[in-house]
């Protein structure tokens, strides 16, 4: 929210299993911020296996950070 209102483009990834999470978060804070949502789990991932998640991700990544919401 404090990036937003400096006109800071902003926003963060999280996997498919913490949709649900979002949701509540952005109602209770009456905000809803850019996001990413990648495939769960992560933590277990590999190196490989993680640059193929990333790789899937960064047009969408990119484009949280440069273009207007």
């Amino acid at each position: 929210m404090d990036l937003e209102s400096r006109g800071i483009p902003g926003g963060y990834i999280l996997t498919e299993e913490f949709r649900e999470a979002d949701l509540a978060q952005a109602k209770a804070l009456g905000f809803s911020a850019m996001k990413v949502f990648v495939e769960h789990p992560i933590q277990d991932r590999t190196d490989a296996e993680m640059a193929i998640i990333a790789e899937k991700a960064f047009a969408n990544v990119l484009a949280m950070v440069v273009e207007p919401a």
